[in-house]
């Protein structure tokens, strides 16, 4: 798809923004301008929104969302929540945010289709945040390197500098240190998210501070390096799961309805409300979801709306997939 604005076909760029699980998660405690110190083991995995923006002539950022996937379907009405197309979702904050930077006086038309689960701390909007950077710095022709873009989106949200890691890593400070990992393999996991999402504010608000677990990213990446799936299964953590669990009663129930599935130490992935379980095959994984979907409520009503199989992912697909170009 192109756009034609005088006699200039403009670029129409399609990126990939991957949803992130946090593997480790531990708040070390209250910074003076009000956020958090964390260190996070995150990964980015394969179920993902797709972004597909093309510059206008005129000014102004206009967002279209639809759903895919999962979210697109009766079964995951839940799981498709209000997404603000206006200037409150992150995606126009980038794009508006990246158009005053460069000096920028044109539009953009931007077409979101969500697969990921909002509210469920699995990064969806800052993972939008980062490829709609990527997407149009490509498609307004701006040299930027990604260190650059990332500054951007740090203005945006904490875990937007992560997206331009280029795969798994830690962060730090507020989420704005970023630190790449190699060797995470690419592990199975079933994610899984109960009706309703939570507040990142709120769970942090109710959050207790566990220094104590400083350091356990660093091990978990290297035991997850040398194939040591047992220890890096005992080091699994998130201190915003205990909060997380006291706000939403559905968190517990679903970590125990996962155990319940045969999941080895399931987690909350951020301030959820998603909870994942890793696998250490494809086939576990699968019986691992099939059992969690097959589960009803008393009145016969899935369970758990949004169940889904996926693989942890060794680099970030959120270059552009495509861009067609003409002039």
């Amino acid at each position: 798809m192109a756009m034609r604005s005088g006699n200039v076909t403009a670029p129409t760029v399609t990126v990939k923004a991957a949803a992130k699980l946090n593997l480790a998660l531990v708040v070390l405690g209250c910074r003076p301008d009000g956020f958090h110190e964390i260190e996070s083991l995150m990964v980015p995995v394969s179920l993902g929104d797709t972004l597909s923006v093309t510059p206008t002539a005129e000014a102004g950022i206009r967002l279209r969302v639809r759903f895919g996937g999962q979210l697109a379907t009766a079964a995951g009405g839940p799981l498709a929540r209000d997404v603000p197309a206006d200037d409150t979702n992150l995606v126009v904050r980038a794009a508006t945010a990246l158009a005053r930077e460069a000096g920028i006086e044109r539009g953009l038309e931007i077409d979101l289709v969500k697969e990921i689960p909002s509210g469920a701390g699995l990064g969806g909007g800052s993972s939008d945040a980062a490829a709609v950077l990527l997407a149009a710095a490509r498609a307004w022709r701006l040299d930027w390197p990604t260190e650059r873009l990332a500054a951007v989106g740090a203005a945006i949200g904490s875990d937007v500098p992560w997206f331009f890691a280029g795969g798994p890593a830690i962060a730090r400070g507020r989420g704005e240190r970023v630190e790449p990992v190699a060797g995470i393999p690419p592990l199975s996991a079933v994610i899984a998210c109960p009706a309703v999402g939570l507040s990142t504010a709120a769970v942090y608000r109710q959050c207790v501070p566990g220094p104590a677990h400083r350091g356990t990213s660093e091990r978990l990446a290297a035991a997850l390096a040398a194939g040591r799936f047992r220890a890096a299964i005992e080091l699994l953590h998130n201190d915003l799961e205990p909060p997380a669990c006291a706000l939403c009663p559905d968190v517990g129930r679903l970590l125990d309805a996962l155990r319940t599935a045969g999941a080895i130490r399931p987690l909350l992935t951020g301030s959820g409300s998603a909870c994942f379980a890793l696998a250490r095959t494809a086939v576990e994984a699968r019986g691992i979801a099939a059992r969690l979907a097959a589960m009803q409520n008393p009145d016969g009503s899935r369970a758990w709306p949004g169940v889904f199989q996926v693989r942890l992912a060794t680099a970030m697909p959120n270059q552009p997939l495509r861009a067609a170009a003409s002039g």
